[in-house]
């Protein structure tokens, strides 16, 4: 086992990015400097361990994963019955779960938002949430949440799923319109184009032509992140489509 530790240690002095080498290590660095070590690519969220010796550095250790079809599949029923009681359409809601947390029912963001939904906990609170990772509970009131915006922006779906990422506020305050903050333009767009839709929002369904990946470390995992603007600190992946 020491011997595994100095041999990990020793790899990540020399690699600052992910590798390919003969013993399919690959190490990342996030934004706070702590390097991440893996036998396989970290593509969901994965636990992490401290490698004894060295704090700087993380081992991970894969949660059981399971093909994106069938997680999805698992909350079809949830996000029907929630969506046919509010009238929304279930693509959209499974197109706003698939960008804002991959149908991690556990997910949590570094400001807070929690569950497949990810409610904020002031919104979590308002619709009555206890548990914001049970899937019901979170399908339930993110649902209930989305409805309200249709409903402020006489069913607009682009400027509800602005005011979803950014905040009503902030939609209101930029003359009903999409905010220009290049997070929620993309969020719209993401959403756009796995749910399908049309018109208006279609029209902001263009993918990003560049999408860096990084990976951070929230509550002892190490989290995948994608975006299309270039980190400012740590390593990253470029990924093409």
């Amino acid at each position: 086992m020491v011997k595994n530790h100095v041999l990990l240690i020793a790899i990540s002095a020399t690699v600052l990015w992910p590798s390919h080498a003969s013993a399919q290590i690959y190490m990342w660095k996030d934004a706070s400097g702590n390097y991440v070590l893996s036998d396989q690519k970290i593509n969901a969220p994965t636990d992490v361990y401290m490698v004894e010796g060295a704090p700087a550095y993380r081992t991970t250790t894969p949660q059981r994963t399971v093909s994106p079809p069938v997680v999805r599949e698992r909350y079809d029923a949830l996000v029907a019955e929630h969506a046919s009681r509010l009238s929304l359409r279930p693509e959209l809601v499974r197109a706003v779960i698939q960008v804002e947390s991959g149908f991690d029912p556990f997910a949590r963001s570094p400001k807070g938002a929690m569950g497949l939904m990810q409610l904020m906990p002031a919104t979590a609170r308002e619709l009555g949430v206890r548990n914001a990772y049970d899937p019901e509970e979170n399908i339930r009131a993110g649902t209930r949440y989305l409805r309200q915006l249709l409903d402020r922006y006489d069913g607009d779906e682009r400027l509800a799923l602005a005011a979803y990422n950014a905040g009503a506020g902030a939609v209101d305050r930029y003359g009903r319109q999409v905010p220009r903050y290049k997070e929620t333009q993309d969020y719209v767009r993401k959403v756009g184009a796995a749910a399908g839709t049309r018109g208006a929002l279609a029209s902001l369904a263009k993918p990003a032509q560049i999408v860096y990946k990084t990976i951070d470390i929230l509550d002892g995992r190490a989290v995948p992140r994608y975006s299309t603007v270039r980190p400012a600190a740590g390593t990253f992946e470029i990924l093409r489509p």
